[in-house]
């Protein structure tokens, strides 16, 4: 890969936030739809391709890292408005996780 410059990391707005809901796509094998709860009064919707990895009952309660500023896109006829983080290797993905609790909203520098 490519090397970035400072100022390129520095236009993510990577940031930390609980999992409020989450359910399978209606209209996609390969999709969840996660409610999250970033810190603010409303709830951000992000559409993940990891239901080969995780069921929507597992990630209820998990405080994930996401990409807040990444351009809304609609999946499916589901919009999201961000991006889940997540490893992944030649046989699973797992999502990006904090080792202790934070506030939801606490960005990632």
């Amino acid at each position: 890969m490519e090397t970035i410059k400072y100022d390129d990391f520095a236009k993510m707005d990577i940031k930390v936030g609980t999992i409020k809901e989450a359910a399978e796509h209606p209209n996609a094998d390969k999709l969840l739809v996660l409610k999250i709860d970033e810190g603010k009064e409303e709830l951000r919707q992000l559409v993940a391709g990891i239901k080969k990895h995780y069921t929507a009952e597992e990630l209820v309660g998990k405080q994930i890292v996401f990409l807040a500023n990444l351009e809304p896109k609609e999946l499916r006829g589901e919009m999201s408005q961000g991006m889940i983080l997540a490893a992944s290797d030649d046989e699973k993905v797992v999502v990006l996780t904090v080792d202790k609790e934070i506030s939801n909203g606490g960005k990632i520098s």
